[in-house]
């Protein structure tokens, strides 16, 4: 656990206490940015990266993020959802605070998001439009 609220929500990084199918529902369902994802995309992706879950009292998980990382100079923070019966809460920017902050000893040169309408959320844990946007490219399908 990296992290406990007084209303018993914590966020943790243990792989063991992802609910993968959880995870893969939400995306594969319900975040416009992952419909259609194969599940094995989901557990291929959350191997591959950091993984914070957040979960309630009993223990079931109300939210996921992860992140791709060297853990050394660049971090992406992705696939952030937060559990529809969850939201309004703040939760969301709790957990990408708790991110922010578990990051931070690496003194990374840039942690990058991409969102289409929570700059608000985002921008309460620090984070800023990006200074120049046209140095930014892009290798796949544009949107």
């Amino acid at each position: 656990m990296i992290a406990r609220r007084e209303d018993g929500y914590e966020i943790s990084i243990d792989p063991e206490r992802l609910d993968i199918d959880r995870i893969h529902h939400w995306l594969s369902t319900d975040a416009f940015w992952a419909l259609g994802r194969s599940r094995e995309t989901v557990e291929q992706s959350v191997r591959a990266s950091v993984n914070f879950g957040v979960y309630e009292t009993r223990g079931a998980q109300a939210a996921y993020a992860r992140v791709v990382t060297d853990l050394s100079t660049f971090a992406w923070l992705c696939d952030v959802y937060v559990a529809p019966e969850h939201r309004g809460r703040g939760l969301g920017t709790w957990l990408a605070t708790a991110i922010r902050d578990h990051l931070a000893p690496y003194q990374m040169k840039r942690v990058l998001l991409s969102t289409l309408d929570a700059h608000e959320v985002y921008a309460k844990a620090g984070f800023v439009p990006f200074p120049h946007p046209q140095r930014l490219m892009i290798l796949g399908p544009g949107e």
